[in-house]
């Protein structure tokens, strides 16, 4: 008695722990509660074929019964599916052989390794099943926006929590650099997709996903939802800015004046919700010229040269347009080219007068060093006249160049024509 005792309060903290599963329906859990009752049983007696496991996981019981077949004394042969007609009539009194005799099995008499095995069996199920119902959950929701709780804050991640405790992870790389997070303050993020390596489900948010702000402007813009505007392209760069091709189905409805709303109203909480990222939307179109136009607003374009098998465009602008062409740090010629999926190079428009006069690059060897010269004109650019009409900053991305050694090359060509 005494080990029963002992055994007793194990097992029923045993279901206190399972019967508190989140995720997993009744059903499901009271079948992982027999199989698993049932395993431990067929290990022990070699067969659970003539038991009845009955579990309760609302209540945190359970009952077994093993069912025996009464024969004569001295003829038992399987002693779990027989039992002599002395043994049973200790039960009750009147029966008789060939009646079957079922008898309640006290689990906690199997000893400690029994329990252990049950214990291990049935963490290892419900995991499974937590797992299989974290994955169902999450799987069809990837690409619409949430909120979570942060839970914890990491150099590399962020970790929140969803409504019933799940585990989400906000990596480094899916944040706007502007982003501070603090314990216990809710976070909008989009569903970014659900890896299940080895069955271990880990849910990947994103606020720097196109498809976040793509949402976050459905929410926000009745004809978007409705089905009266589309979003096209969007192109971010998190935090600082972003441009947004939309199309309309209906004439009626400007789509780029219905995105933005009177005064910016239905853009001011998105951009508050990116830390102050400012959104460009453009009406989007299939001409490709004229979407490149569009993608380098707010600068006006003279003219386009497309290559549309290299997916290339060289755009010509007059001088006063190039600096606003490029943007600060070359984010607005960055976007158009992301928008549009075209790589786009801007040159100045040359007038005349300045077109007469060329001379080829190899003829200033002796004042820039070849290397330099070769890596210029490895980006398509011969002349002189063509390296001063080519963007500053366009040499130093696209050559690779430091800023130093541009601004000395621009220097000598410079004084070439001024002589």
């Amino acid at each position: 008695m005494a080990k029963k005792e002992e055994q007793g309060p194990s097992m029923i903290e045993t279901f206190q722990e399972f019967k508190e599963t989140k995720n997993i329906d009744r059903t499901t859990l009271v079948s992982v509660l027999e199989e698993s009752f049932r395993n431990v049983i067929a290990k022990i007696f070699g067969s659970d074929e003539n038991f009845d496991v009955i579990v309760n996981p609302d209540k945190g019981d359970f009952e077994i019964h093993r069912n025996r077949v009464v024969v004569a004394d001295g003829e038992v042969q399987d002693e779990n599916k027989e039992i002599s007609l002395k043994d049973a009539q200790k039960i009750e009194p009147d029966y008789e052989v060939g009646e079957e005799v079922s008898e309640e099995v006290n689990f906690s008499k199997f000893g400690r390794r029994a329990i252990l095995n049950l214990r291990q069996t049935l963490a290892s199920k419900i995991l499974e099943l937590e797992h299989d119902s974290l994955y169902n959950k999450y799987k069809d929701r990837v690409g619409q926006v949430m909120s979570a709780e942060v839970y914890q804050v990491w150099k590399r991640e962020v970790l929140l929590v969803d409504d019933e405790g799940n585990e989400l992870h906000l990596p480094k790389s899916e944040q706007i650099p502007a982003d501070n997070y603090r314990k216990g303050e809710t976070v909008k993020a989009v569903i970014l997709r659900v890896d299940n390596e080895n069955n271990n489900p880990r849910i990947i948010l994103s606020r720097t996903a196109p498809a976040f702000l793509e949402r976050l402007l459905e929410a926000e813009v009745p004809e978007i939802a409705d089905g009266l505007i589309t979003i096209r392209r969007v192109a971010r760069m998190p935090g600082d800015r972003a441009k947004v091709a939309v199309e309309s189905y209906d004439d009626r409805i400007d789509p780029v004046g219905a995105c933005v709303g009177v005064k910016g109203s239905r853009v001011h909480g998105i951009v508050r919700e990116l830390c102050n990222e400012n959104i460009d939307v453009i009406t989007f179109s299939n001409n490709v010229q004229l979407f490149i136009q569009r993608a380098l607003s707010p600068a006006k374009v003279s003219s386009i040269t497309i290559d549309e098998e290299n997916h290339k465009a060289e755009v010509y602008l007059q001088p006063e347009e190039v600096s606003l062409a490029i943007g600060r740090g070359g984010m607005n010629i960055k976007l158009a080219s992301m928008l549009t999926e075209y790589t786009i190079d801007v040159f100045r428009v040359v007038s005349e007068g300045e077109a007469d006069e060329d001379i080829y690059l190899d003829e200033f060897s002796d004042e820039i060093d070849q290397w330099v010269i070769d890596a210029i004109k490895a980006i398509g650019l011969d002349t002189a006249k063509a390296v001063l009409n080519a963007p500053r900053e366009m040499l130093i991305e696209k050559a690779d160049l430091e800023e130093e050694t541009v601004d000395n090359v621009l220097a000598v060509l410079r004084a070439e024509f001024e002589q």
